[in-house]
């Protein structure tokens, strides 16, 4: 077995030492993206991975001496194997299993082939990862860091307060219009996935500093023209998910936060954590997020108690 590359740029060298795709290979991925695309509208960024993965697959079995519509279930479950002993994540090998699935299930479909080697094949499970939350006085300081006597602080603190109030997704921040926000009542109109609306309440805070920039920043910003996005750059326009990105990041590092550890979606995740940390109950919570299932919610309170250990183990005298 081989050893297991220590970084994603080992993998692409060893991707690089796979033989050419044979033509008979290339035309069997180009067919089945080509179906896959006319049967399901398959987006493009899938169909690149698919092909990818695919194409991954035929440059392995090449040397073996097996075409990609010949290969059985031992072959890809050795291909899987290798992949992962070149430290190609679960997730990715999860990937690779549905672009074999939807291959071999369509050569089946079409009488190519006669029995589909994917079917007692187990996707590997992804691990469960952490969302990774600020601190509240790291919060604190990242509210602080924008420079509230110019416009665009004036802005950036508006949008990291409405943030922090309400658990938004960064693409219902940009895209909440200004007729989405009732101050008078304290609540915001969200359009989240699926084009569900939620409302969710402001605190005092954020409406604070909401009027103030809707009173003495928004104006400067839309001149005489009625624009419908809440939160507008310098020349007017919307504000991109980019851009926000780039602000949130320099503000993080004014704030003395390594930006690496700040990011739209942590924002996200330290309001869901710290609601749960001083009591917040989970349907609410459900409800706030716009979250369609409660078990995408539940893994906050895995956020909640690891904290509590942490605390505990440094705290408490045997800890």
């Amino acid at each position: 077995m081989p050893a297991p590359a220590s970084s994603p740029a080992d993998r692409r060298r060893h991707a690089q030492r796979q033989p050419p795709l044979g033509a008979a290979d290339a035309r069997a991925i180009a067919a089945c993206i080509d179906r896959l695309w006319a049967e399901s509208g398959l987006a493009r960024h899938t169909q690149d991975g698919y092909r990818r993965d695919l194409e991954g697959l035929a440059r392995w079995l090449a040397p073996r001496g097996i075409a990609l519509i010949d290969a059985d279930r031992a072959a890809l479950f050795d291909h899987l194997a290798a992949r992962t002993a070149l430290g190609y994540s679960p997730r990715s090998n999860a990937r690779l299993l549905s672009a074999l699935r939807a291959f071999y299930a369509q050569l089946l479909r079409l009488g190519t082939i006669r029995a589909d080697p994917c079917q007692s094949l187990e996707a590997p499970k992804p691990r469960r990862s952490l969302p990774k939350a600020l601190s509240e006085s790291q919060i604190e300081a990242l509210l602080a860091a924008p420079d509230v006597a110019e416009p665009a602080g004036l802005r950036d603190r508006a949008m990291l307060e409405l943030m922090y109030a309400t658990g938004l997704r960064v693409s219902e921040l940009v895209g909440l219009p200004a007729a989405g926000l009732n101050l008078r009542q304290g609540v915001c109109r969200v359009l989240g996935k699926g084009s569900k609306e939620r409302l969710v309440p402001l605190g005092e805070e954020a409406r604070h500093w909401l009027e103030r920039y809707l009173t003495q920043a928004r104006p400067r910003f839309a001149g005489k023209q009625a624009r419908l996005p809440l939160f507008l750059d310098a020349k007017g326009g919307a504000l991109s998910r980019q851009h926000f990105w780039a602000t949130l990041k320099a503000l993080a590092a004014r704030a003395g936060i390594d930006p690496a550890l700040v990011s739209p979606h942590g924002l996200r995740h330290s309001f869901a954590t710290h609601l749960l940390n001083h009591g917040a109950d989970l349907r609410a919570l459900q409800m706030l997020l716009g979250h369609a299932s409660l078990s995408t919610t539940q893994i906050y309170t895995l956020v909640a108690t690891e904290g509590l250990k942490r605390l505990h183990a440094q705290h408490h005298p045997r800890g």
